[in-house]
């Protein structure tokens, strides 16, 4: 069973709170990913902060324009600390996701780790080594400028 693991960390010139009431509402994560990928929040009525056991629905496109249906659920929601996501459908066999805030010196540190597997045996493996690995390296690199564009770069 191959689970693969990625981290990213960013260093952003903001405080704590204002960190957390941005990644903390579903609404911004389209913000903040690709717009080739397509993002469409699908899920109804939804509220403006996470909770855990909140369910998320959005479609994606991540591979060929080809639109996914994609569920996640906050799992564990720490406030000013951290949440956890994991895929209950999607592109994934597994997929769990830990956004971790820290407060350091002149701002928030966040982490992101992830842990993810994907579909299909060994063509999954082979996926992951030809694509999947550097689509979601590429998407987290939209990301990090992103979040620079909205909170500004730590000196």
């Amino acid at each position: 069973m191959s689970v693969y693991s990625i981290k990213y960390t960013q260093d952003i010139p903001s405080t704590i709170d204002k960190v957390w009431d941005f990644v903390s509402s579903p609404m911004n994560l389209k913000e903040i990913t690709p717009v080739s990928m397509n993002f469409i929040v699908t899920s109804h009525s939804i509220p403006e902060k996470i909770y855990a056991g909140m369910m998320i629905t959005y479609k994606v496109s991540p591979v060929l324009g080809i639109p996914l249906n994609w569920c996640t659920e906050i799992t564990q929601v720490s406030h000013l600390q951290y949440f956890v996501d994991e895929q209950r459908e999607g592109p994934y066999r597994i997929w769990h996701h830990q956004h971790i805030l820290e407060e350091i010196q002149g701002g928030v540190r966040m982490i992101d780790i992830i842990h993810y597997k994907v579909p299909f045996g060994i063509l999954g493996k082979l996926a992951n080594i030809l694509f999947v690995k550097k689509q979601l390296k590429g998407i987290f690199e939209f990301r990090f400028k992103r979040v620079e564009e909205i909170f500004g770069k730590m000196k």
